[in-house]
């Protein structure tokens, strides 16, 4: 399996947008074959750091997502708003 942890900074003023994007992100990978957990994390400490967590079944599950049309739209629009940091396991 694969776990991704993908940091986003964002600014306060783009946040809302960021989060709604990233929600739609979330709710369309989550129907990705191979796809075992996908999720937007908010901290609670600081409110422009958001997590993306997901885990994927192997490699090909994961390159297929890259792919699909909702992550080719939706990730770079929140790479235009925020910083994004990915942090990549294999177990």
């Amino acid at each position: 399996m694969i776990r991704l942890n993908v940091f986003v900074k964002v600014s306060e003023k783009d946040r809302e947008t960021v989060i709604a994007a990233a929600r739609k992100l979330v709710a369309a990978s989550l129907g990705d074959e191979g796809c075992i957990a996908y999720d937007i994390f908010e901290s609670s400490t600081r409110r422009d750091v958001l997590m993306i967590c997901e885990t994927w079944r192997d490699e090909t599950a994961l390159a297929a997502h890259q792919k699909a049309a909702h992550f080719v739209e939706l990730v770079p629009q929140i790479q235009e708003l925020a910083e994004m940091k990915t942090e990549s396991f294999v177990f």
